[in-house]
């Protein structure tokens, strides 16, 4: 067995790793200071000494039908587009700013613009409604 330490997503961990196969423990290299009191045992470590990976944050609620969402989170910098107004699939209707890049924001079908959701300089998160097409 080896103590080894693993760091994920900045956070350290010590864990316990058997080798299984002889060859392995053989040609694996040893620690600089070695233990000189004989080693208990091998033991087994359960899986749960390690902490369970953090979920994801849940996704956002549905936007609802022909709604334009927000592809990341931001700053929405401008909406470029009124209600009443129609659109063409492909047409960019939005702008976001998200880390000092600006990412335009595109109808994914064609339409009439019937309600916007956000105002420019609006935080917005990933997978919020900006505006609904019908």
């Amino acid at each position: 067995m080896k103590k080894l330490r693993v760091t994920i997503e900045g956070k350290a961990y010590e864990v316990l790793v058997e080798f299984l196969d002889q060859e392995t423990t053989a040609t694996a290299p040893t620690p600089a200071a070695a233990p000189s009191a004989p080693r208990p045992a091998a033991s087994v470590t359960p899986a749960a000494a390690v902490p369970a990976p953090v979920a994801p944050p849940p996704a956002a609620p549905k936007a609802g039908a022909g709604a334009v969402v927000s592809p990341l989170a931001g700053k929405l910098v401008s909406i470029d587009v009124k209600v009443g107004q129609s659109v063409q699939e492909g047409a960019q209707v939005a702008t976001i700013e998200a880390m000092k890049m600006n990412t335009y924001i595109y109808a994914p079908k064609s339409g009439r613009v019937v309600e916007v959701l956000a105002n420019p300089g609006d935080a917005v998160e990933e997978g919020a409604a900006l505006m609904r097409l019908e």
